[in-house]
């Protein structure tokens, strides 16, 4: 007997056995990769919260208060409008429209070739938080590093360059570069000389306060035309510089019950070897040996000036004129976060109280910068760029004052953060007329001697 089969239905079944074969095979696949990509996605979405998109501009965070406050108004007649001008006019949001779109800054044309021009930057710092002084996210004015010139260790923002000729550009005193005349100061409080003892590179203040703030300076020698009296695009001194301010802003702290300690340590002297590029590494260790010396510092500023002339770096408020002051988050830091919140708690309260004085938080990573600033050190650790080159010693002590008393009010809210009077340890007289104790806690001197 013969048995026949039917080799198409066969075939048939074979075909369709395949088929879904290769439909399940593509099913699997497809799954993987979508997991796959998940995961990259999660993966590139906590890098990118590390170092934002260039081209993003920090936008979320880029809408002030005033902002929604608009945005509110649009719907509620009847909304009070604040003071200065409105953020929804019409070139306000073509401005912010065209940047988002194009990453291109309608008033820096320098931008419209960042993108094709090699060697040219966007904007060098990535805005974070604008403030009412500054809508259009015009970042710091940093000098060029002088890392192609020749004794670059000597050069900008911490060696000695002659004041009159910088990069072979004579600078002339009469010449208009477009700042106006500083006004005369004419507040005897503010005319005050640098310590004549140079050697002192700490100062630890009032003695019956716990040290919880930390001020020193990584470029010390930025300095000010109107306190050199000399014309220059980057004046720096030994002497006379930024750390007169960082020590008013010292002083003014602790005149609020606020324990802080001052570095106005010159590393371009004290440095073997020294070179510009290594600030932060030097100042690095000089918050460090702070730290370890006292252990209850919470709260660490570095205090810089900017490079911006007077048009930009001050600012007149109730006939008074006052330098203004950028914050800057570094974004190596892999909690900035939490640096730039500590910043905004300053920056909200003069944006309250001195609208215009704060130019607003910006951050910057390694191509723009050191990048970390020694933020890593503390969350409560931010750079504060304080005037520019043009500004008098009285429009930037009034600004110190002005955050002393912001620092204070958020120093004392702060949970373990409270001075309190404690017992002054035993002075250990070295028989020359001093005592000291631990760095950073105590430093004084007999009566007759200055304190």
């Amino acid at each position: 007997m013969f048995r026949t089969f039917n080799v198409g239905k066969w075939k048939r079944k074979w075909l369709q056995a395949l088929v879904m074969g290769r439909t399940f095979a593509l099913l699997s696949i497809g799954t993987a990769m979508f997991f796959i990509v998940l995961g990259l996605g999660g993966m590139l979405e906590n890098k990118l919260n590390s170092s934002p998109l260039s081209s993003m501009k920090g936008v979320a965070a880029q809408l002030s208060t005033r902002f929604f406050v608009d945005m509110m108004a649009m719907e509620m007649p009847n909304l009070p409008k604040g003071e200065g001008e409105a953020t929804l006019t019409r070139n306000q949001v073509a401005q912010f429209l065209v940047r988002l779109a194009t990453n291109v800054n309608p008033l820096d044309p320098k931008t419209l070739l960042a993108g094709e021009v090699p060697g040219i930057n966007r904007d060098a710092a990535i805005p974070l938080r604008l403030s009412i002084g500054n809508q259009t996210g015009i970042g710091p004015q940093d000098y060029p590093t002088p890392t192609d010139q020749e004794g670059s260790s000597q050069a900008e923002h911490g060696g000695e360059p002659p004041h009159d000729v910088i990069q072979g550009e004579v600078i002339d005193g009469n010449k208009d570069k477009g700042s106006a005349e500083p006004p005369k100061s004419t507040d005897p409080s503010t005319d005050l000389k640098p310590d004549k003892d140079e050697s002192t590179t700490q100062s630890g203040g009032n003695p019956n306060l716990r040290k919880i703030v930390f001020i020193y300076h990584s470029h010390n020698r930025e300095s000010f035309n109107p306190l050199l009296k000399k014309e220059s695009n980057n004046p720096n001194d030994a002497k006379k510089n930024i750390t007169l301010v960082g020590k008013r802003l010292q002083g003014q702290l602790e005149k609020r019950g606020i324990g802080a300690s001052h570095s106005n340590k010159d590393y371009a002297s004290s440095v073997e070897g020294y070179n510009w590029n290594m600030s932060y590494k030097y100042s690095k260790q000089t918050v460090k040996q702070a730290m370890s010396a006292n252990q209850e510092l919470q709260f660490f500023f570095d205090i810089h000036r900017d490079s911006n002339r007077r048009k930009d770096s001050t600012v007149t408020i109730k006939g008074k004129d006052y330098a203004r002051v950028y914050f800057i988050i570094g974004h190596l830091n892999p909690n900035w976060k939490k640096n730039e919140q500590f910043a905004n708690e300053i920056h909200e309260r003069l944006e309250k109280n001195y609208p215009g004085i704060s130019r607003g938080i910006f951050g910057k990573t390694a191509l723009q910068g050191n990048g970390e600033y020694n933020q890593s050190l503390s969350p409560n650790s931010v750079v504060i760029e304080i005037g520019g080159i043009d500004n008098t010693l009285e429009e930037l002590y009034r600004t110190a004052d002005v955050l002393a008393d912001f620092i204070a009010d958020i120093v004392h809210k702060k949970k373990n953060a409270k001075p309190v009077n404690k017992p002054i340890p035993n002075p250990v007289f070295n028989g020359k007329g001093t005592d000291k104790t631990v760095m950073g806690k105590t430093q004084s001197k007999s009566a007759g001697a200055k304190g």
